[in-house]
């Protein structure tokens, strides 16, 4: 245990995080917010597929010395285009994933087998490094995050309404296939902002786990946001404190957090069932919405 953490120089090297604190809390917002639809809609398969083109554009930047956020940026817009573009449907879009996967995790590992730098920038693309968030890269992550934030916003009602009840919101004249190409692409704006701090391969910690979390312990539509964002920023944010003190790289501490929250809202889920509190688990009874 004394290999995996040393706290004696901690109050030094948390002044060195601090564009990383603040970028970890941005994420935990945008990444509990977003991975609210991300359950409602199904769309779990989608973070991963789209997580490994910006895992491969990432890879592309860092090999030509471009900017690895934009390239990452670059790499999910052009997954969440591809996705949202080629499959509406939900059949589709997982056979459009699949196909996506492979070749997006392949682009990433040929770029990184040509880099001849340093094997940590290699190895923090894929599993995140805690000191990775300069002050330029901050500036790119905080500007995706205003994007993200403000879709959501804007589409935060008409959105729920035709991921909860789709016949009746086509019915009502709202496009479905346009929000759905538009939370597409806002979601790999968000999958980006999780490859920065987190790394590629573990971006479903922040963008699905909390929000999963939040659903077991409620099915209120003001509730569930709320919680899987606390979720999220407590990952994010208590990763970071961790790895601080640790040896290892950041992924783990942030994937155990979030966890870790997951199982205790899941065992309150079985307590509240096996005791009779509440009437209906968040599985049986969905996010209620208001008809706009």
């Amino acid at each position: 245990m004394d290999r995996l953490f040393d706290f004696r120089d901690y109050g030094e090297l948390l002044g060195l995080v601090h564009n990383s604190l603040i970028a970890a809390a941005l994420l935990g917002v945008v990444g509990g917010l977003i991975g609210v639809f991300v359950q409602v809609r199904d769309m779990q398969f989608a973070v991963h597929g789209i997580s490994e083109l910006s895992f491969a554009g990432a890879a592309a930047a860092l090999l030509l010395g471009g900017s690895v956020a934009l390239g990452s940026v670059l790499g999910s817009v052009l997954a969440a285009g591809l996705i949202g573009w080629l499959g509406v449907r939900a059949r589709d879009r997982n056979s459009v994933i699949g196909v996506l996967m492979p070749f997006g995790l392949g682009l990433g590992v040929l770029f990184l087998s040509l880099y001849e730098g340093r094997a940590a920038n290699k190895f923090g693309l894929l599993t995140g490094q805690i000191v990775a968030v300069d002050t330029v890269r901050l500036g790119w992550l905080v500007g995706v995050s205003v994007v993200v934030l403000t879709g959501l916003a804007l589409l935060w009602r008409p959105l729920m309404f035709i991921s909860v009840d789709p016949e009746v919101a086509a019915a009502r004249g709202l496009p479905a296939g346009l929000l759905s190409i538009a939370f597409t692409l806002l979601l790999g704006l968000a999958v980006s902002l999780a490859v920065q701090v987190v790394g590629a391969l573990l971006v479903l910690s922040l963008l699905v786990t909390p929000a999963a979390a939040a659903f077991r312990v409620t099915a209120s539509p003001v509730l569930a946001p709320l919680l899987s964002t606390v979720f999220a920023v407590v990952s994010a944010v208590g990763g970071i404190l961790l790895a601080l003190g640790g040896t290892i790289p950041i992924s783990p501490f942030v994937t155990t957090i979030s966890f870790t929250i997951y199982l205790v809202c899941r065992a309150v889920s079985v307590y509240r069932r096996h005791s009779g509190w509440g009437t209906r688990t968040p599985e049986e009874q969905p996010a209620a919405v208001a008809v706009p």
